[in-house]
């Protein structure tokens, strides 16, 4: 059970670096779960920066 919750919350953290890097807004998060929800904004806020910083290769 414990490696089925890992794997959302790695999961949810994907795709909001996903959404991040994509240039997606916060307010676009898919999840209403807490734990979901802090990891896919802690992925989002690392594709932002990782955004800014011009690790994107387009």
């Amino acid at each position: 059970m414990k490696r089925q919750k890992r794997d959302r919350l790695d999961r949810a953290f994907s795709k909001g670096f996903q959404a991040g890097i994509g240039g997606r807004s916060k307010e676009n998060c898919p999840y209403a779960n807490l734990d979901s929800k802090s990891q896919w904004l802690g992925g989002w806020r690392e594709g932002i920066e990782d955004r800014q910083n011009g690790l994107l290769v387009k």
